[in-house]
């Protein structure tokens, strides 16, 4: 599976599966999510795309993935909080640079929990952890916060 951030919009994750059809799912900064399926002939065509509310997101993983639940998981929705990947490309202008000088709890009152860089899960990152291009950043907060670190992580 790939991943393009569509600033402003969200992330886009595409997949071709083992019979070499292509699928996409763009899960927008709203919570939304837009499942594509593509035409065999015309890989390019869409034959299928919905639209889904965040429930009707979660009630498909919950059909997909039935065993992913763990009564100890937090559930954020219920909150008020969202967790969101947001992927630093390699011409940020955080890259190369330590989490710290983000400031991003300070100016967004979102957290950095988790860093995810290759095959490896960084788990709170401290300060001084240095970003990469291609690492994806597991942010924590409320949409407002989640929404404008994402836009200060993509700055460039």
């Amino acid at each position: 599976m790939s991943s393009t951030p569509l600033p402003g919009i969200g992330v886009r994750y595409d997949l071709t599966t083992r019979e070499h059809r292509r699928v996409s799912v763009v899960a927008h900064r709203d919570g939304t999510r837009t499942v594509n399926a593509y035409r065999d002939d015309d890989p390019d065509a869409c034959s299928l795309s919905l639209r889904l509310t965040t429930g009707e997101s979660a009630a498909l993983v919950d059909a997909l993935l039935p065993d992913h639940h763990s009564p100890n998981l937090l559930s954020t929705t219920e909150l008020g909080l969202v967790a969101e990947r947001v992927e630093l490309s390699s011409t940020s202008y955080w890259n190369g640079r330590v989490l710290g000088d983000t400031r991003m709890r300070t100016e967004t009152g979102a957290s950095i929990v988790a860093v995810l860089r290759r095959a490896e899960a960084i788990p709170s990152p401290t300060p001084d952890f240095r970003l990469a291009g291609g690492d994806t950043l597991i942010v924590i907060g409320t949409r407002e916060g989640v929404e404008t670190a994402a836009t200060i992580l993509g700055r460039e």
